[in-house]
């Protein structure tokens, strides 16, 4: 039997608790056996007792440690006890239709056992989708899993009935705040019943995440699940590197495997996606981008064509860096270092998932550097640095400690400075 996760997360050195344990009822725990799972990972471990008693819960746990199961089994065995006529019983908030979608996954799984149903509600659809999500709310379902800027859209044409509503959860509540969701989430809230259950997750916990926690949650209890280290079966390696010297690299490191199936570059831009694509194709390398600029069956599609191997190179942005569930990734490159230290984790973690291996690559420009060195202190390791191939020429030194002398206060001297 393996844990429950929306992404393996490998195997846990903490005590283990089954399901059983956590006194779920019996078609719930059916579900989960038909599943083939039996341990909570520990961030379902701590989140689902204080769920069941009812409290409001902030919970601090990275992506892979399980987070969706965290709350979604422990209000879907509240929702099996209680006799309710409500059109909608729990509204799930997400920052991405990728997400939103692998939710309602589970949910519709789950429900199969459980007898509760689940839509998804999310933007970047024709008109006819908009119309198929007003019929579904307005009949309504028990799980309403939505993006924010969908969502509000509905809420305001006054046809969705929330008044029944008893659990309010947000998932990565943190990329939310950062897409820029924060007033949405307060006017979603306003929407629903003053009495209910509010649970957010959060993989960080910026002082904007607090407030937002205060605003909206009663009396929470905060669970915090520390940040692991990158799994032991990635290997780790990075390139100093000019940004005129990365797409050759990029496409010297991609030859020779062949075999391998699945392959993402992370970018942390939209611009970049588009040229790094253009680089891979005009190498002879099957790729494809996958950003916020594509439509949302266009982004389904790249995802499928990427899963079932028709596609082995995807380049994207961060959008996929959290809460996608893609299995049986070889490599992992990092065409840029990412700004925050936790998304690096966040990013390689892609790969060798389930005890499987994988690596994981970073190309490190001049001004990367001391961005890179702040992943290191939080690795507390060094990751290796790969010598460039010859041909390519020689990258910049490594040097994140290095800074430019200030300016003497003295306007004069500056001038000779300068002049110099």
């Amino acid at each position: 039997m393996k844990e429950l996760s929306n992404e393996e997360s490998g195997p846990q050195e903490e005590e283990k608790i089954s399901f059983e344990d956590l006194g779920f009822n019996y078609d719930l725990l059916d579900a989960l056996d038909a599943m083939g799972f039996e341990y909570a990972t520990p961030v379902q471990a701590a989140a689902i007792p204080s769920i069941l008693d009812g409290n409001d819960v902030m919970a601090i746990a990275q992506t892979g440690t399980g987070k969706t199961a965290a709350f979604l089994l422990p209000v879907l065995n509240l929702m099996m006890e209680e006799e309710t006529d409500a059109k909608t019983s729990c509204v799930i908030v997400s920052p991405t239709r990728e997400l939103a979608l692998q939710i309602d996954r589970q949910a519709e799984a789950l429900g199969y056992f459980t007898g509760v149903s689940s839509i998804a509600v999310y933007g970047g659809g024709e008109g006819a989708s908009f119309d198929q999500q007003k019929k579904a709310l307005q009949k309504g379902a028990d799980i309403i899993t939505a993006t924010p800027g969908r969502l509000l859209s509905h809420l305001r044409m006054g046809y969705v009935d929330f008044s029944g509503v008893n659990y309010f959860i947000l998932d990565e509540a943190d990329r939310m705040l950062d897409m820029g969701f924060n007033k949405d989430i307060l006017e979603i809230g306003k929407h629903l019943p003053k009495e209910r259950q509010t649970l957010m997750f959060s993989a960080t916990m910026p002082p904007n995440i607090r407030k937002l926690a205060k605003d909206l949650l009663h009396k929470p209890e905060y669970i915090n699940i520390a940040i692991s280290k990158p799994s032991e079966n990635i290997l780790q390696t990075a390139y100093s590197v000019y940004n005129s010297q990365k797409t050759s690299l990029i496409a010297k490191l991609l030859k020779g495997k062949e075999n391998y199936t699945k392959i993402i570059i992370f970018t942390s831009t939209k611009k970049a996606v588009s040229s790094i694509v253009t680089s891979l194709k005009r190498n002879g390398f099957k790729s494809k981008g996958i950003s916020s600029d594509l439509d949302q069956k266009e982004r389904e599609q790249v995802l499928r064509d990427f899963t079932n191997g028709t596609i082995p190179i995807i380049v994207a942005t961060d959008i996929l860096s959290r809460g996608i569930d893609i299995k049986d990734i070889n490599l992992v490159i990092n065409y840029d270092v990412p700004p925050d230290p936790e998304d690096y984790i966040h990013r390689i973690g892609r790969t060798a998932r389930a005890n499987a291996t994988g690596i994981g690559i970073t190309l490190i420009s001049e001004d990367d550097q001391q961005r890179f060195h702040r992943i290191e202190k939080l690795l507390e390791e060094e990751v290796h640095k790969s010598p460039l191939p010859p041909e390519l020429g020689e990258g910049p030194l490594y040097q994140p400690y290095k800074r430019r002398k200030p300016y003497s206060k003295s306007p004069r001297k500056n001038q000779k400075k300068r002049r110099k």
